[in-house]
């Protein structure tokens, strides 16, 4: 299915590859994607994402601002980005079951932004939706063996 239009979302990318930060305002999506930024991943967008046919940019108006708490709106270099996995702010099952995001039909998991290893998970998720990493049980597979 191909969307057009704008979401309520943060998105960083690696390698050109989008990661869309899905969730409700204080949710953590922001801080999430400036965790990732430390993980070798860029920006895309924050608060706001424009997206087109799998294609995820910043509208021209948020174009590289990024919210920081404690900190203020700071400005960092961005990039557009090929949509390639949704992941939901939250707690999630042990080993959920395969899902994707109703409208993007995106690959979507659900990580909780407040576990220390959240930027991790995001990285690992996103080399399991580009199947650089096998998975034998979870989210990118038939479930548990």
């Amino acid at each position: 299915m191909q969307f057009r239009g704008q979401i309520h979302a943060s998105c960083v990318a690696r390698s050109g590859a989008g990661v869309l930060l899905l969730g409700p305002a204080g949710s953590g999506k922001s801080d999430l994607a400036l965790r990732l930024l430390d993980h070798g991943f860029s920006l895309v967008a924050d608060d706001r994402v424009d997206i087109e046919d799998g294609d995820a940019r910043a509208p021209a108006a948020l174009a590289g601002l990024l919210e920081v708490r404690g900190l203020g709106i700071v400005r960092l270099p961005w990039q557009p980005a090929r949509l390639a996995l949704a992941v939901s702010l939250g707690s999630g099952d042990r080993l959920p079951e395969p899902s994707r995001h109703a409208e993007l039909g995106l690959p979507l998991v659900c990580i909780d932004p407040r576990s220390a290893s959240a930027a991790a998970r995001v990285s690992l998720a996103l080399d399991c939706a580009l199947g650089r990493v096998d998975q034998l049980a979870g989210a990118f597979t038939g479930g548990a063996p």
